[in-house]
């Protein structure tokens, strides 16, 4: 797993996979990468810095059972 932060851009890239993805958006700033078996192999957040450290509450993200292969 790779995850990948542009500060220029504030996007932030977790990359479960290096592989050809289909991209599909969940909203304005969030988009999942799927491989070819339909498995998440990327993830996008535009706006990162609101989007993940945003705001007074504490945030988390947490991946579980997310495996390449």
């Amino acid at each position: 797993m790779k995850v990948k932060y542009d500060s220029e851009a504030d996007a932030l890239y977790i990359e479960l996979e290096a592989t050809t993805v289909t991209t599909k958006r969940l909203d304005q700033d969030i988009a999942v990468d799927y491989n070819a078996e339909g498995h998440i192999a990327g993830i996008e957040i535009l706006s990162a810095k609101e989007r993940v450290f945003g705001g007074t509450e504490q945030r988390q993200v947490l991946l579980e059972n997310l495996h390449a292969g």
